[in-house]
């Protein structure tokens, strides 16, 4: 009996809850949020126009303004010389940087000034007999004649007859004859034109060196030139003479040039022109990457605004009681972070930076406690 009881009750209780809950899920109800209203808050500025110095970024690496390049115009074994003849090594002007091996060679020369001089004596008891006017010029030339220096240069011949008689027996053929072997022989050394030091070696002491061949490379490292590309529009004003701020962007240096060329030739592919840029300073090293900021103009009655704010169609949004608008504007100049604008009013409140999702129309709040971030 106890027992259907308890059945008749867990059956009694299983249907209550089944209704219970059957209740409960009829009138439940669903309370949504009340969606508020948000309004954004904007970072704005009054215009005021002013003149813009308009700027031209260009960059380049570096180049030495004074370069040789070395080549061998004779051929011969690279003799070692006081320094040795490797990248980074420093000549003082004049100093003799490559020295070939012209034993041979001299031996050839000396025997051409022999010569000459052999014809010289030979003529000198016909001349002393025909001419004694000229003979005692010609006869101090001999005595100033050494074989172990470079060749004396000719008396001057005032006399047509003097002329004939040297020129017939051979002697300007022999002396000019040995004027070239002699310059010749200059070439098989290399002295430095200028202080500096040698940037490139290709070749080394004990090397057999031919005609034609490039032997290294030589700058003076207390000068440098920057060549920048600038747009053609600002061909008629960049002026030589006018100071340039370069930057290191490695460590933030800045420093001092001025243009000291432009070239009159605009590059067709690209449209732009060639300017070159004069620097000198000790922490320079040919080869370094440097931004130019030229000073090409000043645009009057404008304002300069971040990139971003610009939108497209040239139009920039504006407050207006606090509602967001859009006005036209002549962009005159793009940076690579701001741009120059023309046609906005004094006065005008505008946004000084983005904001997502900005529509006309949209309402907003003015940042009361912002920066003045007005330009120009």
């Amino acid at each position: 009996m106890r027992k259907i009881i308890f059945t008749g009750l867990g059956i009694v209780l299983i249907l209550a809850s089944f209704f219970f809950a059957k209740m409960i899920i009829d009138n439940k109800k669903v309370f949504k949020p009340r969606a508020q209203k948000v309004v954004k808050t904007v970072f704005t500025e009054v215009v005021e126009n002013k003149t813009i110095p308009i700027i031209v970024t260009a960059n380049g690496n570096l180049r030495a303004k004074q370069r040789v390049e070395l080549y061998a115009e004779v051929q011969g074994v690279f003799r070692r010389g006081n320094k040795l003849f490797k990248e980074g090594q420093s000549y003082r002007q004049g100093e003799t940087i490559i020295n070939i091996d012209a034993q041979e060679y001299t031996a050839s020369v000396q025997s051409a000034k022999s010569n000459l001089y052999n014809e010289l004596t030979s003529i000198m008891p016909d001349l002393r007999l025909d001419y004694p006017e000229f003979y005692p010029k010609w006869q101090s030339y001999l005595n100033n004649f050494d074989l172990s220096k470079g060749t004396p240069q000719l008396p001057e011949m005032n006399s047509e007859s003097e002329r004939f008689f040297i020129s017939g027996r051979g002697i300007l053929t022999s002396y000019y004859n040995v004027k070239n072997l002699e310059q010749r022989l200059s070439k098989y050394r290399i002295s430095a034109p200028f202080n500096g030091v040698l940037t490139e070696a290709l070749v080394t002491e004990g090397t057999l060196v031919r005609s034609g061949q490039k032997l290294g490379e030589f700058i003076n490292p207390g000068v440098y030139e920057l060549e920048v590309a600038v747009s053609k529009s600002f061909t008629d004003l960049l002026k030589v003479g006018e100071s340039v701020e370069l930057t290191n962007f490695d460590d933030n240096e800045v420093y001092k040039g001025k243009v000291t060329r432009i070239n009159g030739n605009i590059d067709q592919a690209s449209q732009t022109i060639k300017a070159y840029i004069e620097v000198d300073n000790d922490k320079l090293r040919e080869g370094m990457y440097l931004e130019a900021n030229l000073d090409a103009k000043k645009e009057e009655n404008a304002i300069e605004i971040d990139r971003s704010l610009l939108l497209e169609g040239n139009k920039i949004f504006v407050v207006r009681d606090s509602v967001l608008d859009l006005i036209d504007v002549k962009p005159v100049y793009f940076s690579e972070k701001s741009v120059v604008l023309k046609d906005v009013p004094d006065g005008m409140t505008i946004m000084s930076k983005p904001l997502i999702g900005a529509f006309t129309g949209m309402a907003v709040k003015v940042y009361e406690d912002q920066p003045d971030n007005s330009k120009g």
